[in-house]
Order: C-alpha cells, then sequence, then structure tokens
C-alpha cells in the first residue's frame, strides 16, 4: 500500500468523505498536506506518496519532458492506487471517496477514475493532464459523468498545448465538468482555485451540502 499522511487522526475518521490526494512527478505527499487545513469540514484527506523513484523524490510512472509516457506502466500504476483506494476505505468507514491530482497525479486521478467510475464521488485536477490509453478508449465515453473540477493557469509552461487540447477533449466527453483558469498561477495552487476547489467539494463530496451551496 502506498504511504500515506492523513488530515486527521483515525478516531476522527469514521462517517467523513475520504479524499485521496495525488502529488506530482519528482515530488511527494508533503506538497499537498497544506491543503489539509483548506478542506471542508467532514472531509479527510489522505496524502499518498507515489512508488517510482524520481532521483530520491516521487512519482507515479516514468513520465519524459512531452509528458509521454508507457501505457502498460500508467495501468498497472492505476492498478495499484485502486487497491490501495480500497483498503484505505475499508479501514476508515468513510461515506464516499473522491480524488484530488496535481500535475501528474491529475493524470493518475483520471486513470484511476476510467478504470473505476462507480468508485468515485467526485474528481479534482490541478494543473495536469490525462493520459492516452488505446485499451481504456475502447470503453469510453463513461456511462456515469462525475463531477470534475479541472483548474489550471493557460499560460502554464509544463502542460504543453497539445496536452491540454486533449485533456479538455476526454473531460469534456466523459465528465460532469467545471472548468476553471487563474491567470498569473503559473505550475502550482493557488489561493483562489483552493477556495474553488473547497466550495466544489462542499458541493459535491458532501451529500448534505448540496443544496446549500450550489456552485
Amino acid at each position: 500500500m502506498h504511504p500515506v499522511t492523513w488530515s486527521v487522526p483515525e478516531n476522527a475518521r469514521a462517517g467523513t468523505h475520504l479524499l485521496v490526494m495525488l502529488h506530482g512527478y519528482g515530488s511527494d505527499e508533503t506538497a499537498l498536506t497544506p491543503l489539509f487545513r483548506h478542506l471542508p469540514r467532514g472531509v479527510t484527506g489522505a496524502a499518498l506518496r507515489g512508488p517510482f523513484d524520481v532521483g530520491g523524490r516521487s512519482g507515479w510512472f516514468l513520465l519524459d519532458p512531452m509528458l509521454e509516457s508507457d501505457e502498460a506502466d500508467v495501468l498497472a500504476a492505476g492498478s495499484s492506487l485502486l487497491a490501495t483506494v480500497s483498503e484505505l476505505k475499508r479501514q476508515g468507514g468513510f461515506t464516499g471517496v473522491s480524488l484530488l491530482g496535481f500535475s501528474q497525479g491529475m493524470a493518475m486521478a483520471v486513470t484511476a477514475l476510467r478504470l473505476k467510475p462507480d468508485a468515485f464521488t467526485c474528481v479534482v485536477g490541478l494543473s495536469g493532464f490525462v493520459v492516452a490509453s488505446e485499451l481504456l478508449a475502447m470503453a469510453e465515453p463513461l456511462t456515469r459523468k462525475v463531477p470534475f473540477f479541472w483548474g489550471r493557469d493557460r499560460d502554464d509552461w509544463v502542460i504543453h498545448s497539445e496536452a491540454v487540447a486533449s485533456a479538455a477533449e476526454w473531460l469534456e466527453a466523459n465528465t460532469a465538468l467545471t472548468a476553471r483558469t487563474y491567470p498569473g498561477m503559473g505550475h502550482r495552487i493557488g489561493g483562489d482555485e483552493v477556495r474553488d476547489v473547497g466550495i466544489f467539494l462542499r458541493t459535491f463530496a458532501l451529500p448534505e451540502e448540496k443544496n446549500k451551496a450550489p456552485y
């Protein structure tokens, strides 16, 4: 199972909604733990560490500068992530599970969603991309359109224009998409974006909040 850092102690998790948080390439789970304090009440964050070594840091699968990867590696990483998510949910007594991924973590979140769309309540993808998969595409478009928040800067220098266009095409065809852009944010997670993610999670991850704060 992937190493995990929790937003709350074990005795405070039962009956909450689990948000599995996935970092970017050449990073680790500590990059996302600052978001814990911004999670809505009733949402428990679990920041995972990717298993792929990137010069002493971590990732989810080998990635080149053009965001190309081996499909088999991506699918294996997605299957491993699903196994960890299932174990975390079993242990914690959670009401449901959602995903949040930054950069390569967004690619992992989308891959997990494609492999098992019924497993997730909603998904947040930040400054990321979608990995091409001929195998997964055979079963798409997905029959269940999960709410998906996609946040980015149009001038993000890491995610090239072809990857943005491909992600937009896939997300529009397969999810209930909320897309937001944040000028000047760059390839990071910005304050306005964090605010919007909180609203999105309150709306879609917490059933009791759905009618209180339309997004």
